[in-house]
């Protein structure tokens, strides 16, 4: 088990970061407020810790057909779904900061089914939760999210941030990565 001051169960020493991953990691503070704990934890491996950002940075803030809050409602719902506490927790806090709306991050968070959402982002997170609960049936058929309106391109990033939540859900649950304190306060 951690301490209270850990941001994973497991003993990996942050390396001796880079002057990049150092100005990355003032950006985050400079941006934020905070270094999220997830960085801090892929700080062991400057090498793992760039493919996180990379990817993450790709699927999350590049340009897509979904907006950023479309992304992060992905997230959220993936990451109930895997009981994923340091996600959830994390990108509940971005949802109530993008959307505005606490109620739309925590109910998202517990029960996105009981939120009030259009039909584009019902047909969306019912995909997402397909995928991720039964990933063998592929979220089954994107009729539903062509009937919504979502494009070709708007499914391959719905598929890949969904896909990219559950790889990580299992390494935050797995090292029972702890979420930074600030997100639990943020946006509310």
């Amino acid at each position: 088990m951690h301490d209270d001051d850990a941001v994973i169960s497991l003993d990996l020493p942050m390396a001796e970061l880079s002057e990049d991953t150092k100005a990355y990691f003032a950006k985050c503070e400079e941006k934020l407020g905070l270094v999220p704990n997830v960085l801090k934890a892929y700080a062991f491996d400057e090498q793992k810790l760039r493919c996180f950002t990379e990817l993450y940075n790709d699927l999350m803030l590049a340009p897509s057909d979904l907006s950023k809050l479309e992304r992060e409602m992905i997230a959220v719902v993936v990451s109930s779904a895997n009981r994923c506490h340091y996600c959830i927790v994390a990108h509940g806090a971005a949802v109530r900061s993008l959307s505005g709306d606490p109620v739309l991050g925590d109910t998202l968070s517990v029960n996105y089914r009981a939120a009030k959402l259009s039909d584009r982002h019902r047909a969306m997170l019912d995909f997402a939760w397909a995928l991720t609960m039964a990933p063998h049936e592929g979220g089954k058929s994107t009729a539903a999210l062509h009937n919504a309106g979502f494009t070709d391109r708007a499914i391959w990033d719905i598929v890949s941030v969904a896909a990219f939540f559950n790889m990580t859900n299992r390494v935050a649950s797995a090292t029972s990565m702890v979420p930074n304190p600030e997100y639990y306060s943020e946006a509310r």
